[in-house]
C-alpha cells in the first residue's frame, strides 16, 4: 500500500507500479482495529504521526481526525514520486457496505476478512478507474470463518486456482514457517492453546469451518503419502448416485490397526449409469461396493431401478445404511482416533471435507457433499462387505456373483 501510494517502488520490485498519484483505502473489522492496527502501522499513531510506514516528509499537511473514535486518522494525503498527492481513507467494516460505495479507488487494502457484500463493492469501485488495468484490491487475513463467500472468490472448492484471464486473482499463504521471529518453543506453546480446529488456519492459513465443522479435524491429521497398499487388506467403495453427480471412493482396511486408507476416488456429471459403472470397474471390477438407498428409486429415462441397473453392469453392490447422524458419528470417531486416513491425492474428497458444515440449526448442509456421503455408506456398512482380491475371486469361482446384500462372513 505505502509503496502504491509513494511511488518508491525497489529495484526489485515486479508488482504492478502506478506512475502516478492514486486514490486508496485501508479498512479493516472496527474503527479501533483500524486505529490500532493499519493506522499505527502505515502512518504512526496520532500522537506520532510519521512514525510509520510512510516517512513524515512524505506526508502533505496535517491528516483529517475520524470523529467519534479518539486518536484516529480518517485521512492522510501523501506526496507521490509524480509531483502530485495521493490520498489514503480509513475505512471500518463495521460502517456497513453503503460507506464502500460511490468513489473510485486505485488501492483497497482489507485487513481482516471482509463481509462478502463489502468485498464485492470493493471491486465495483475499482473497475472504472482511470487507469485501463482498472485498481487493485488487496485482501489480508487468517482464514477463521472458513470457506466463507469471499474465501471461495479466490479458493473455488477449497483449492487455489492458477491465476488467468478469466480468474484475474492470486494467493499466497503464510505459515508459521515466515515468521522467523517466532521460536520453536513459542510455535508450540501457541499449538497448544490452540482449539484443534483453527490450528491449520492459524499456523497455515488453510481454511477451516470452526465450530460448524462436521469433522473439526486439522487435514494434517488425516492426509498421508499414497503408498502400495497390502493385497491381503480388504477393499470396499463407497457410491453416491445422481445426474448432477455421481461419486465413489475407495478404502482399505488394515484389520491389524483397524485403520481404513482412503485411497482413490471418481467424481463424474451428467453421465450415463455405463459410464459410471466402467470408471468404477477401473479401479478393480472384484472390489465390492456398498451404494446409496436412493439408488433403488427409478431413473427417470426408462424406469429402471439404479441399483439393479448397475448390477447387471458389473458392479457388486449393497445397499448401504443411511443413518445419516449414526454414520457421521462412525466417520468422526474414526478421524479423532486416527483410524481414518486419506492419501493427499484425493482432491474432490478434500475439497468437499473443507466446506462439509452444519447450518445454524445445526442442519447437514446439503451441498457438495457426495464423497462425504460416499466415506459415511463406506464407514457405516461398507466394512461389513470389504474383500480382498482373493476372498473376492473365491466367491467368484463357486457362486459367479458375490450376492448383494450379503457379508463377506456368511456371503459363502
Amino acid at each position: 500500500m505505502v509503496l502504491h501510494l509513494t511511488g518508491q517502488y525497489p529495484d526489485w520490485w515486479e508488482g504492478r507500479r502506478f506512475t502516478n498519484p492514486i486514490k486508496a483505502w485501508a479498512a479493516g473489522d472496527t474503527n479501533k482495529t483500524v486505529r490500532d492496527i493499519l493506522q499505527a502501522k502505515i502512518v504512526g499513531p496520532s500522537e506520532a504521526i510519521g512514525s510509520g510506514l510512510i516517512p513524515f516528509d512524505l506526508i502533505v499537511g496535517k491528516p483529517t481526525s475520524k470523529s467519534g473514535v479518539p486518536d484516529a486518522i480518517e485521512s492522510v494525503k501523501v506526496r507521490h514520486t509524480s509531483g502530485f498527492v495521493s490520498t489514503l481513507v480509513f475505512k471500518s467494516y463495521e460502517q456497513g457496505r453503503e460507506a464502500f460505495q460511490g468513489t473510485e479507488q486505485d488501492v483497497i487494502l482489507l485487513d481482516e476478512e471482509p463481509p462478502y457484500s463489502i468485498y464485492v463493492e470493493c471491486l465495483m469501485r475499482t473497475m472504472a478507474t482511470g487507469d485501463f488495468e482498472g485498481g487493485t484490491v488487496l485482501c489480508t487475513f487468517t482464514p477463521l470463518e472458513g470457506l466463507s463467500e469471499t474465501v471461495l472468490s479466490f479458493m473455488p472448492g477449497g483449492k487455489i486456482a492458477d491465476a488467468s484471464f478469466d480468474n484475474p486473482k492470486f494467493v499466497i499463504m503464510a505459515d508459521w514457517n515466515d515468521a522467523p521471529h517466532l521460536s520453536e518453543t513459542e510455535k508450540a506453546d501457541l499449538l497448544r492453546s490452540i482449539p484443534p480446529y483453527q490450528r491449520d488456519a492459524r499456523t497455515k492459513g488453510i481454511p477451516q469451518l470452526g465450530s460448524g465443522a462436521i469433522y473439526p479435524i486439522p487435514e494434517s491429521e488425516i492426509l498421508c503419502d499414497p503408498f502400495m497398499i497390502p493385497a491381503y487388506w480388504p477393499r470396499v467403495y463407497g457410491q453416491d448416485v445422481g445426474w448432477n453427480r455421481t461419486a465413489a471412493v475407495w478404502g482399505a482396511w488394515d484389520r491389524e490397526s483397524d485403520t481404513v486408507y482412503l485411497y482413490s476416488e471418481y467424481y463424474h456429471a451428467q453421465a450415463e449409469p455405463a459410464i459410471h459403472a466402467a470408471g468404477i470397474n477401473a479401479r478393480g471390477k472384484w472390489i465390492p461396493g456398498v451404494i446409496d438407498p436412493a439408488a433403488r428409486g427409478r431413473s427417470q429415462k426408462d424406469g429402471e431401478q439404479l441399483l439393479k441397473l448397475y448390477q447387471e453392469l458389473g458392479l457388486s453392490l449393497a445397499v448401504a445404511d443411511n443413518s445419516v447422524e449414526s454414520g457421521l458419528y462412525e466417520v468422526w470417531m474414526r478421524l479423532s482416533t486416527g483410524r481414518l486416513k486419506v492419501f493427499k491425492t484425493l482432491q474432490n474428497w478434500l475439497g468437499e471435507y473443507r466446506i462439509y458444515r452444519r447450518d445454524e440449526k445445526g442442519r447437514v448442509v446439503k451441498e457438495n457433499d457426495h464423497l462425504m456421503d460416499c466415506t459415511r455408506y463406506l464407514c457405516k456398512t461398507g466394512l461389513q462387505v470389504a474383500l480382498y482380491e482373493e476372498e473376492a475371486h473365491y466367491a467368484d469361482d463357486y457362486h459367479d456373483t458375490f450376492p448383494a446384500g450379503r457379508s463377506a462372513v456368511t456371503g459363502y
